[in-house]
């Protein structure tokens, strides 16, 4: 069967493209499907702080608000990140079981005091299940005040999170409660970069 003369038409066309600005059709093949974008476009302006410590940090465009999760405070009341809402928040899952969980809490303690009487939460919340678990645990957080203490001892909310099971795994609320940033893996939240992420997020109107 022939093919009519639109069709013929469009392949020249076609032709014509590829040979005069082939680079665009291969440099940018996104722009060729709808609802495709750049990954850049996919992140938001807090991508500028994933640089050296934190250049593992997701900073997604959409932006949900946090899961509407019970976990429990020391004296075992129930708490959501709703209860924090005003506020900027970083969580952060962790365990005794979890090395690079230890180790990079003195840096969480440190964003923590340094950030002490403004407008952040650091909520370090343990997710360990057994109660000789638990009582390590208390007793480790407990030697980096001012740090507080909050349990998931049903070991879900790591996967509720972006980090999807990941550990340690820290994200980061902005003040309407909704989930900006987030790091699997260790990092260092004494550094310029987590301040200066935290500064920024702070700056936001409330």
């Amino acid at each position: 069967m022939g093919l009519s003369r639109a069709a013929i038409a469009a392949i020249a066309g076609i032709v014509i493209l590829g040979a005069a600005g082939g680079a665009l059709l291969y440099a940018k093949p996104d722009a060729l499907f709808k609802g495709s974008t750049p990954a850049e476009a996919r992140k938001s302006d807090l991508a500028r702080f994933a640089t050296r410590s934190l250049a593992r940090l997701e900073t997604p465009a959409e932006t949900p608000v946090a899961p509407d999760y019970v976990f429990k405070a020391r004296d075992g009341r129930d708490a959501r990140f709703a209860d924090f809402r005003g506020k900027v928040v970083v969580v952060n899952l962790w365990a005794m079981w979890c090395a690079p969980c230890r180790t990079e809490m003195p840096t969480l303690q440190a964003l923590a005091s340094a950030y002490e009487g403004k407008d952040l939460v650091v909520l370090p919340i343990n997710v360990d299940a057994t109660d000789d678990a638990v009582a390590d645990a208390l007793s480790f957080i407990d030697v980096h005040e001012p740090l507080p203490f909050y349990g998931d001892r049903d070991f879900k909310l790591p996967f509720v999170l972006p980090g999807e099971g990941k550990m340690p795994q820290t994200v980061i609320l902005d003040r309407q409660g909704r989930m900006r940033a987030s790091f699997s893996g260790e990092a260092d939240w004494a550094g310029p970069e987590a301040r200066a992420l935290v500064d920024a997020l702070l700056a936001e109107p409330a």
